[in-house]
């Protein structure tokens, strides 16, 4: 990484890095269907595994697989979530009714979502603009400024086993149900909830007719806590480590949030390839119109995309406590940390 960095300048405009990166962005509709089509196939199959054992062996059996078909579930949340960036293919009447249509297994409203995914890649590190599609972040200062109960409830939300555990679950089962916190007239959100909750009731009244509501809900809720689960971790340890970045708006840079308030998640090739590879985060923040079959290619070929922070698996576990964002240090702290530095 360092040696890629004196190399060469890296470059501080958008328009440079525009340029750098357009050629990367035009996704190749034969790939685009060849990972749908693989990523669906795998997922039913699995699915499909998942029944067998429950026949054969019993439930257990059947929910051990749900760990390889909730990783596969993100991986159809990763094309789902190109299709909100226009980046799977070139009409975007194809990326939107695709989308849609992923929305239902992933049981996420594909419009509603792609709003607040938008402002997040528009506010990514903003302090001033917190609070859209991103995890609750308070600086030092506000934290110690809350009453006891206020400071008990965030400590509580910062907990491994909410953030990671309950938020998923009520996030995806319970969040994503109810047409709650809209703007008034923002009609194509609530449309947006109210179709894809109509299909799931048909996806479920389906599965209830095939295998019986029970055992359907029995073994796709826990596939889909997999998947809750991994894919918050997932933009939690992209986002929130140590060296991140955070500004005040008038200091705040596009491109400063982008390469240093994005980690490069590496993983085996493996769970690279079943996240689609949306480990190389600072990449997609800097231009979210690349397929995520192209960006592997990026990080290869262009020397300053490796000038980034490069998080392991092993180094991200320590991400998990961290929780309050010291303005004085700019680094992120846990909660003990803060209290000994701001006795």
């Amino acid at each position: 990484m360092t040696e890629a960095c004196i190399a060469g300048r890296v470059p501080t405009t958008v328009e440079e890095w525009n340029r750098l990166l357009r050629p990367y962005a035009t996704p190749n509709v034969y790939r685009s269907l060849t990972q749908l089509a693989v990523t669906l196939g795998l997922l039913f199959g699995c699915f499909a595994g998942m029944l067998l054992l429950d026949d054969f062996f019993g439930y257990w059996a059947g929910m051990l697989a749900s760990v390889p078909t909730g990783l596969l579930l993100v991986r159809v949340f990763i094309i789902q979530h190109d299709c909100g960036h226009h980046s799977f293919f070139r009409q975007r009447w194809a990326c939107d009714w695709v989308g849609r249509c992923l929305g239902v297994l992933t049981l996420t409203p594909y419009l509603w979502w792609k709003r607040d995914h938008d402002r997040h890649h528009a506010s990514s590190g903003d302090l001033s603009r917190r609070g859209f599609g991103d995890i609750d972040t308070m600086t030092v200062s506000e934290y110690r400024a809350l009453s006891g109960w206020r400071r008990f409830l965030y400590r509580l939300y910062r907990h491994p086993v909410v953030l990671f555990g309950i938020g998923p679950l009520y996030q995806f089962l319970l969040r994503h149900r109810l047409p709650i916190g809209l703007k008034k007239g923002d009609r194509r959100s609530l449309v947006s909830i109210l179709a894809t909750d109509a299909a799931i009731a048909i996806l479920l009244a389906g599965g209830d007719g095939l295998f019986g509501l029970g055992r359907f809900s029995a073994l796709w809720l826990p596939t889909m806590g997999v998947a809750a689960l991994v894919g918050v971790w997932m933009f939690f340890v992209q986002h929130q480590f140590e060296t991140t970045y955070w500004a005040w708006r008038g200091n705040w840079s596009f491109v400063t949030a982008a390469l240093k308030g994005c980690s490069y998640y590496k993983l085996p090739a493996p769970l690279e390839w079943v996240t689609g590879s949306i480990g190389y985060h600072h990449i997609h923040h800097l231009a979210s119109r690349i397929p995520n079959y192209r960006l592997q290619d990026c990080f290869r070929d262009i020397a300053p995309l490796r000038c980034v922070t490069v998080i392991n698996f092993r180094q991200s576990l320590k991400c998990a406590r961290l929780a309050l964002w010291s303005e004085e240090a700019q680094r992120l702290l846990s909660f003990r940390e803060a209290n000994h530095l701001y006795a």
